[in-house]
């Protein structure tokens, strides 16, 4: 089996709205993750709390993560994951978020947390096949937990 090239990384920027906004034309993420609009886009360009990642391969972008970050280093969020609609189905959601959890440009934190809605069946079985730990409700979300990779790059 030939192994799959990594996935580029970095932040999103004020270029990328175009193809964004293209993607959000597709009723499905419209109905899970939009609308989007211009305050969105101004909000996400100004947040220093975390950042919306754009991860690429050789075609561009291929999916958008959204991460927020615990100032105190404890319990970094993924609060959205977009896949390109024209590739669904190629386990680039799974590479997105493997690719972002190890992304370099994070403060280190000590776990990673995701919050999903309980009528979302399809994330739940998503975080679940990644082996994200299920915690059960926390407010009106379903909770799922993994703890941050130990390494040099989380040290300190």
């Amino acid at each position: 089996m030939m192994r799959e090239a990594p996935l580029a990384i970095r932040r999103m920027v004020r270029g990328d709205w175009t193809w964004i906004a293209a993607w959000f034309a597709d009723p499905v993420l419209d109905r899970e993750l939009g609308p989007l609009d211009d305050d969105w886009l101004e909000y996400v360009l100004a947040e220093a709390e975390g950042a919306q990642l754009v991860l690429s391969d050789a075609d561009g972008p291929v999916a958008l993560v959204g991460c927020v970050w615990d100032p105190d280093g404890i319990e970094h969020g993924i609060t959205d994951i977009a896949v390109d609609p024209a590739r669904r189905g190629e386990r680039i959601g799974r590479r997105a978020v493997d690719a972002v959890v190890a992304w370099p440009g994070h403060p280190a934190g000590e776990r990673w947390v995701a919050f999903v809605d309980p009528e979302t069946l399809a994330a739940f079985r998503f975080f679940t096949a990644l082996g994200w730990r299920h915690e059960g409700r926390d407010d009106l979300m379903e909770r799922f937990v993994r703890e941050a990779a130990r390494g040099p790059e989380s040290a300190g």
